[in-house]
């Protein structure tokens, strides 16, 4: 809802400033298409999926050890003591809990760790806008993704200025 308000507000603002100036240039473009051509976006997904392989690895480890353990326990139940049994079920519930642990912490990791891989590309993916905007005269630049409802026909979609400006193709 917020930011059905905070469009329309910008697109008031637009309108109100094109018609006190008719020279307003407005551009368009697709961040996440840039961002997905960005060859530092690649690498950061591809370590991203490395540092997942890792996790899942480990939580693996983790859910193979609990059902061998459940398992051997299942087998010998029977003949466990009443001490034991309670022993080995303890166990079974801190091996559940360690992975129920293990996954909120790696999954609360895992976002930090893409997070911090994605800011510089993200960064330099604005820079350039930035810099395309001032470069080339322009008012105002929409992301498309964002909820914007109505492109100008004179608006551009600087998209192409911008990859030629990161040198990409």
């Amino acid at each position: 809802m917020k930011n059905t308000i905070k469009v329309f507000v910008l697109v008031a603002l637009t309108l109100a400033a094109m018609s006190v100036s008719a020279q307003v240039k407005l551009g368009h473009i697709e961040t996440q298409k840039l961002i997905q051509a960005m060859p530092e976006s690649t690498a950061a997904q591809k370590t991203f999926e490395e540092e997942q392989k890792k996790v899942n690895t480990e939580l693996n480890g983790l859910r193979e050890q609990f059902q061998t353990k459940l398992a051997e326990y299942s087998e010998k139940m029977k003949t466990y003591s009443e001490a034991m049994r309670a022993i080995t079920e303890e166990e079974l519930q801190g091996l559940q809990q360690r992975i129920q642990r293990f996954q909120e912490t790696a999954m609360a990791q895992l976002e930090k760790t893409q997070n911090d891989l994605m800011q510089p590309v993200m960064e330099k993916a604005l820079n350039a806008i930035k810099e395309v905007g001032k470069e080339n005269g322009f008012t105002y630049i929409f992301d498309m993704n964002a909820g914007i409802l109505y492109a100008a026909e004179n608006s551009q979609d600087v998209l192409p200025l911008v990859k030629k400006k990161l040198g990409l193709q």
